[in-house]
């Protein structure tokens, strides 16, 4: 059986990349359409998916009288169409976190990103009256969405959930726990099914222990070794490396640090050199003041901010120096395979596509591997409820 997968706030791809390439017993997805608000995310999106990708905010879709005149009420009346056209099994979606985030203002409800949960709910009631409601629904968040407000925001999305007629679970769920993805990333997972029996058989998030992978320093280094294009070169990839002649602050010995005029000295001396001096590592510069290297032994927490510039993305001891992360290597980090099936785009309306727009797609996306190890479990739940009943309906026939 082939079940049908609407996509909110797709981003790139993460969750519907390992949506589509899941099986079970002969069940499989078909992901129908996505929806997303960032041009160049859909552009991204669009050079490795064939199914429609709808450009535009979601909350015009499900009220478009929000749009600000008719030219634009008109484009949201047809995209919501053609988004209740076909009947969805599946719902699916990362919804904007920043409102919820340690990093953000912790405002959560009161901040408009945080209101886009409400644009799911309508969009539930609108499939609802066309075909009913979708069977299951997984929606992803940063894991401090459980406690912010003290916990007063979760549970108003949970009773939300339950009050259109869904049994809820939810877990926090690192990648690097249970994936073979080197990544420190918790995020809050929510599975939430309409039929309580397939509910119950969803036993993922109750029995996460057995999935978990424990590592060897060999395995470790092995699955670093699988993300990083350890083939780059400083001649054909100079914009990636960190030099004295770039970033002088960064390479201070001990007689120039203590040259510099008191202002404008850190605290602590920089010297790249000598601080970033084990390969299989990661490490970044904590706002210009020092060195950290990441104590899992993993790459930090990929973050949207690493488009911004400055030295957000994370570093990596090579053969020929030290250089940052490339947008390609940020992705697989992410489990993208990229050369494999996934590309990134070169171009957009003719201009270079910048390193920092997919830094800032990794950064949102979610980790490909939990969202295929949560689509089998889905299935297997499915599944097994469909054998169920079909053996009840033996049993009340013989």
């Amino acid at each position: 059986m082939r079940y049908s997968v609407g996509s909110l706030f797709a981003g790139v791809g993460g969750i519907d990349w390992g949506f589509q390439n899941t099986t079970f017993e002969g069940d499989s997805y078909d992901i129908v359409w996505a929806n997303e608000i960032d041009e160049y995310a859909v552009e991204t999106y669009r050079c490795n998916f064939p199914h429609p990708v709808f450009h535009g905010d979601i909350e015009k879709v499900v009220r478009p009288e929000r749009a600000q005149d008719e030219v634009e009420r008109n484009k949201y009346l047809k995209m919501q169409e053609d988004m209740l056209q076909q009947k969805i099994d599946i719902l699916v979606g990362g919804f904007p976190c920043q409102a919820f985030s340690i990093a953000g203002y912790r405002r959560g409800f009161d901040d408009e990103r945080g209101n886009l949960f409400w644009s799911i709910v309508e969009l539930i009631k609108l499939l609802d009256e066309r075909h009913g409601k979708p069977s299951v629904l997984l929606l992803e968040n940063v894991k401090n969405l459980q406690t912010h407000d003290k916990g007063r925001t979760y549970r108003v999305i949970k009773e939300q959930l339950e009050l259109l007629g869904y049994t809820v679970k939810e877990k926090v769920i690192n990648t690097k726990d249970i994936t073979r993805l080197p990544q420190n990333r918790e995020r809050i997972y929510i599975v939430a099914f309409l039929d309580p029996k397939v509910a119950n058989r969803f036993k993922f998030f109750e029995e996460i222990e057995k999935y978990k992978v424990n590592k060897t320093e060999e395995q470790r280094r092995e699955d670093i070794g699988r993300v990083l294009d350890l083939h780059l070169t400083k001649t054909e990839n100079a914009k990636y490396y960190y030099t004295k002649e770039k970033y002088p602050l960064y390479f201070l010995n001990e007689q120039e640090y203590l040259g510099l005029d008191e202002d404008e000295r850190k605290e602590q001396r920089v010297n790249i050199d000598e601080q970033i001096d084990e390969e299989f590592q990661f490490y970044q510069v904590r706002r210009g003041m020092y060195v950290r290297k990441n104590k899992n032994g993993v790459c930090p927490t990929l973050t949207a901010n690493m488009g911004t510039g400055g030295h957000n993305v994370p570093l990596i001891k090579v053969s020929d120096g030290v250089r940052k992360l490339t947008p390609a290597e940020t992705f697989k980090i992410q489990g993208f395979p990229i050369g494999f099936g996934y590309e990134l785009p070169s171009q957009y309306k003719g201009r270079d596509f910048s390193d920092g727009r997919l830094y800032k797609q990794a950064g949102n996306a979610v980790s490909v591997d939990v969202a295929a190890l949560i689509a089998r479990e889905i299935l297997k739940a499915l599944h097994t409820s469909v054998e169920v009943e079909e053996i009840e309906k033996d049993i009340i026939h013989s």
